[in-house]
């Protein structure tokens, strides 16, 4: 799975991460109501809404905000509401394929501008499957690199059931296959292992390297502009770039 890792390493390096608390509460309280809806309001017995609520902690968001979160998901009172979780295939420029997972309450607007921000960016919205085909969907679990040892680590995963573990600057990743990341997730919970994150994710089966400096810049302008829609929750990409490029590019 070389490379996987390369969109997040290029996210952090530009600092695409730093959402307004605003945006990022919102796509958090999304994934909540969307947990609830579809398991019940009870994180007990909803492992997606547990996964959610523990996001939403992780990044500092007050309890109020997940309680009525969670109220709109299972419709109690005036705070019921519905999104629909749709996935967006296209490409960007030099090849690179994109896969966007919405939630929304209006298929027909997030269409709409989703398909302008390709546009703009010099890319293509696709059809369903156009680039689906060349990623795999994989459970992905982080754990703070001071919260355990690796070794330790690695003996925990590799009893729950997980298929790789591998370090980043601060933190380990764990990837599990799409149908054992709740499974996995408990399995450390109970180990006493402390996660930071716990989600679904679209890693490629191979990436496709940009080396040309324009190019770059697109790819990266149209992925930003599509996490900055307040209907995206996530982009997936294949892109590969060198540090080298990436250290050259405009924050």
């Amino acid at each position: 799975m070389s490379g996987h890792s390369k969109w997040s390493k290029v996210k952090r390096a530009k600092g695409a991460l730093d959402v307004k608390r605003g945006a990022l509460f919102s796509k958090l309280a999304k994934e909540i109501t969307i947990s609830a809806k579809l398991g019940g309001g009870d994180p007990g017995a909803n492992a997606r809404l547990r996964s959610a609520i523990l996001s939403a902690r992780a990044q500092s968001m007050p309890n109020d905000n997940i309680e009525r979160a969670i109220k709109r998901g299972t419709g109690e009172g005036a705070e019921a509401q519905h999104y629909d979780e749709i996935v967006y295939e296209g490409y960007a420029p030099g090849g690179v394929a994109v896969i966007v997972d919405a939630a929304t309450d209006n298929k027909n607007r997030t269409a709409a501008e989703l398909r302008r921000i390709f546009s703009k960016n010099n890319g293509n919205l696709g059809t369903s499957g156009s680039v689906s085909y060349m990623f795999h969907k994989k459970g992905r679990i982080t754990v703070p690199r001071d919260a355990i040892e690796e070794e330790g680590l690695f003996e925990v995963t590799l009893e729950a059931g997980a298929e790789e573990l591998t370090t980043e600057e601060d933190e380990y990743v764990i990837t599990t296959s799409h149908d054992q990341l709740y499974a996995v997730a408990e399995a450390l919970k109970h180990a006493g292992v402390t996660t930071s994150g716990q989600k679904f994710t679209f890693i490629p089966d191979t990436t496709v390297p940009v080396v040309d400096e324009a190019t770059a810049l697109q790819v990266l302008r149209l992925c930003e502009s599509l996490e900055d829609d307040d209907d995206v929750q996530n982009v997936y990409s294949n892109l590969d770039i060198s540090d080298q490029l990436l250290a050259k590019l405009p924050t």
